[in-house]
């Protein structure tokens, strides 16, 4: 299932591990290291890094969204999902 991450950019959510705050130091060296390698997807159009997603493939994606945002975004795919799933069953 894809999720919009702000300004029309859209991630898998299957490949995410984790949408965390940008704001400890361990992430910020993770960020820069991605940086460094060309691990990193900027998705933020020039504004405020707000979350990071880690992916599976060691790739980072910066987003402008609140990781609660793109969290509750997730979350509301996966019951949308399980819906239409049961639905299809009967």
């Amino acid at each position: 299932m894809l999720i919009h991450i702000g300004f029309g950019n859209i991630v898998n959510t299957s490949k995410i591990i984790a949408i965390v705050s940008p704001e400890s130091a361990p992430i910020k060296r993770l960020v820069q290291n991605a940086k460094e390698k060309g691990m990193a997807i900027d998705a933020t159009q020039g504004r405020k890094t707000k979350s990071v997603l880690v992916m599976e493939n060691s790739q980072v994606v910066l987003s402008a969204l609140l990781p609660e945002t793109i969290a509750g975004r997730v979350h509301m795919g996966q019951e949308t999902d399980n819906a239409e799933n049961a639905d299809g069953d009967e």
